[in-house]
């Protein structure tokens, strides 16, 4: 058995970058942090994924000792949204808000590597390949079950826990339910390129088959594309000339032609959210809150947002599981998750109708936006800074 703590001011459960950030900046905080981790130390981190950052997420990152500037990600300076099949579009750009970038794309593996090298520095005690089995909330302190990799069984006990894993253990706690809503949709994610070059060009398109999101990854470009779960598995069984063939007719040709794609993997997608985020002296972040549609790109942003707010909330508290604490960060937290799941889930609720009128209806709408700078400039910095932050 590892060298196992039996309290901490802090413990976190989930070493993803959510909890990890959490972790980093609660140390720089001057609070006693413990991170478990299911995952073991050095096992690599097999994820597809490439995240779409927010420059405020790659700052808070940054801040952390967590974004190196060799660190290999590609900047995002241009937002392009528009619908298939129909007028008006919006650009957003980096120059609305006056920053040097609107965001970054960055492989998750490449990133959870950048956080574990940060946390080895940091001196945070981490609890490698250590699971939890069970957590509950006294009035004085929490406590948690844990099994090393081992098979040793442990009990560690905290003023404050913090989940910021999958989200299997809120549901446990009481008072916590979990609203869910299956979108029978899957995320097909795979790296394409084209003839021209992206120029740090995000694109969110509203295809007739679904949402689709092309990402600067590098000098080609990530797909992240929405479609009915036997649509996903047939682009991922698909040949790549059909495949491209496809993406091409949903997109067009502002990137010239597509001319290959990599390996396809797919996610399956549903919105999960909690009926509330604290439960005694537990509070939950990131992933054990919510998980949502990729549209927009919101969902990562928003945990990273989660960790941030909780280190603000805690800020000189002598007791950081006080009740008193935990609703200052609960209410400070409301109207950005709240916001930022009804703005996603409103997005394919107003997208996936594909009546002429109803196209009509938001074509003019994104025009407008686009046409008037004011408020372009607010939505740009809801999205890249969140909403009442």
């Amino acid at each position: 058995m590892q060298n196992m703590p039996q309290h901490g001011d802090v413990v976190i459960v989930g070493g993803g970058p959510v909890g990890a950030l959490a972790a980093l900046r609660l140390a720089q905080a001057g609070r006693d942090v413990i991170l478990v981790e299911a995952r073991a130390q050095h096992e690599p981190v097999r994820d597809a994924r490439a995240l779409a950052l927010s420059w405020y997420s790659r700052e808070q990152l940054a801040l952390a000792g967590a974004w190196p500037d060799s660190l290999p990600a590609t900047v995002i300076d241009t937002v392009h949204v528009s619908q298939q099949g129909g007028f008006g579009r919006t650009v957003l750009q980096h120059d609305d808000l006056g920053l040097p970038h609107l965001g970054a794309v960055i492989d998750y593996p490449v990133l959870t590597a950048a956080l574990a090298d940060a946390l080895a520095a940091s001196g945070v005690k981490v609890l490698w390949q250590t699971r939890v089995e069970g957590a509950q909330s006294l009035s004085r302190y929490a406590t948690l079950s844990l099994r090393t990799a081992d098979d040793a069984v442990a009990t560690l006990t905290c003023r404050l826990l913090v989940l910021a894993e999958g989200g299997a253990l809120a549901e446990r706690l009481p008072g916590i339910t979990r609203r869910v809503h299956d979108y029978r949709q899957s995320a097909v994610l795979a790296e394409v390129s084209s003839s021209q070059p992206h120029g740090n060009v995000a694109y969110e398109r509203f295809g007739a088959e679904g949402p689709f999101a092309l990402l600067p990854h590098g000098e080609r470009m990530m797909l992240v594309w929405t479609r009915s779960h036997d649509d996903a598995q047939r682009l991922k069984e698909g040949d790549d000339a059909s495949v491209l063939a496809e993406l091409q007719q949903a997109f067009g040709e502002r990137l010239g032609r597509f001319d290959s794609i990599g390996e396809r993997a797919v996610f399956p997608l549903a919105l999960r959210q909690l009926n509330r985020v604290v439960s005694g002296r537990v509070v939950m972040i990131g992933n054990a809150a919510q998980t949502m549609h990729p549209v927009a790109a919101q969902g990562f942003n928003l945990g990273l947002r989660d960790a941030v707010g909780l280190v603000d909330a805690l800020a000189g508290a002598a007791d950081p599981g006080d009740a008193a604490v935990l609703r200052r960060y609960s209410a400070g937290r409301r109207v950005d998750s709240h916001a930022v799941v009804g703005f996603t889930h409103g997005l394919i609720q107003l997208f996936d109708g594909h009546h002429p009128l109803v196209k009509a209806l938001r074509g003019v709408g994104m025009s407008a936006l686009d046409a008037l700078p004011p408020a372009r400039r607010a939505f740009a910095s809801h999205l890249v800074f969140g909403v009442g932050v």
